[in-house]
């Protein structure tokens, strides 16, 4: 696509949206409409516009007119930019828009190698988790599970399809009370208090200081038969091995698929179960720059399953089932993205505008990438076995 000279006034306003009509005509298959501070409308697509593009100054205009999404989502969270209508038609639009940002691609890959793994997660955790609790509390159900839920049917409640699936964690790991489990990347405990009250015994791994402070103070609260540990989980060496192990969306964070496998089996008792699951894409490191700039920094990645598959067959952990959870994702980012709206005002007093924008573009991003197909999500559990291992 070629570049659209950018407007520093209305008056070439007409020009620029003629030519924007015209790359992106045969692009546009829901339409929508953008809206200037003056009140007129330019409407986009055949048929009523699903959103409408409201732009509040001559920032936004320029913004927009990059094509760029950076630019288009930094112009939102600023409020240069505003939506009506429907957000996820909005976050649609994605597509007729460049992402092209080889520099902080770049940067965000070699940070490791300059800081180390270790440091290099914790600061990628701490700006992602370390805000408020209550932030992420607004948003999520009871059960604060932060990765996708199972549901048995699209209008079934978020905080049943949640206990669903921790139930299946625990089934499928064939979990009894009394026996040791190790929860890599604690949370707010969902699975901690789901197993705990259950008499499991877990060791909840987080590096995040507010999710430690929360994870203690819930095991003290509640009395469970578990324990928190601030230790990066490749760093981790406890005394004797676990059970199973349970990992709730937190393999985005652990892209070197032959350290885990080999910490797995580090780990685990002979025929010890690993849980897992995660929000996938085809290429690992391949992500919005909103999404590593704003959301997740550093080099999180998403799930890669063909690459984990591969790279597990050469170990002693057996692949025993693999779900496709591309649905059940859409609907838990749904769920989450409606919650964040309805609690749009207490956020906004609570931690500002920009914040609430930028996890509305998140959620609502993430449920259409879902939807529709562009990312997908999986359940996975593993076995370690008795066969030879190849690293």
């Amino acid at each position: 696509m070629n570049k659209i000279v950018e407007p520093p006034t209305l008056t070439r306003l007409d020009h620029w949206l003629q030519r924007i009509e015209q790359h992106l005509a045969d692009q546009i298959t829901t339409p929508f409409a953008i809206r200037l501070w003056t009140g007129r409308t330019y409407r986009f697509g055949v048929g009523a516009p699903e959103s409408i593009i409201e732009v509040k100054n001559n920032r936004g205009l320029i913004a927009l007119s990059r094509l760029d999404e950076l630019a288009v989502c930094e112009a939102y969270m600023q409020g240069n930019l505003d939506v009506s209508g429907d957000m996820l038609a909005f976050v649609g639009l994605r597509g007729l828009l460049r992402d092209y940002h080889p520099l902080h691609t770049l940067g965000r890959r070699l940070l490791p190698w300059f800081i180390g793994r270790e440091q290099t997660d914790r600061l990628a955790i701490a700006a992602h988790y370390d805000f408020s609790n209550d932030f992420y509390l607004s948003f999520m159900d009871p059960t604060r599970c932060y990765s996708q839920a199972v549901f048995a049917r699209d209008d079934e409640p978020l905080v049943d399809a949640q206990r669903r699936k921790l139930d299946f964690a625990i089934e499928s790991c064939n979990l009894k009370a009394g026996e040791r489990v190790l929860d890599v990347g604690g949370g707010w405990g969902a699975f901690t208090e789901h197993a705990g009250k259950r008499g499991i015994h877990v060791t909840s791994l987080t590096i995040s200081r507010e999710s430690e402070r929360y994870l203690a103070d819930l095991i003290q609260r509640l009395e469970l038969p578990c324990r928190v540990v601030n230790q990066d989980f490749l760093e981790y060496a406890p005394p004797e091995p676990y059970d199973a192990i349970v990992i709730l969306g937190v393999m985005e964070h652990l892209p070197d698929y032959p350290a885990v496998l080999a910490q797995f089996q580090r780990l685990l008792k002979p025929g010890g179960r690993v849980y897992l699951d995660a929000s996938a894409f085809h290429e690992k490191y391949s992500k919005p720059t909103f999404i590593s700039q704003y959301i997740f920094p550093g080099d999180h990645a998403y799930f890669c399953l063909h690459t984990f598959l591969a790279d597990a067959a050469k170990t002693r952990m057996e692949v025993l089932t693999v779900y496709n959870d591309r649905h059940n994702y859409f609907l838990t980012c749904k769920a989450w993205a409606q919650n964040l709206d309805l609690a749009r005002d207490e956020i906004v007093r609570r931690w500002g505008e920009t914040l609430y924008r930028r996890f509305r573009l998140f959620l609502w991003g993430s449920a259409h990438a879902f939807l529709y197909q562009s990312m997908s999500a999986y359940r996975v559990v593993l076995e370690f076995g008795a066969g030879k291992s190849h690293i």
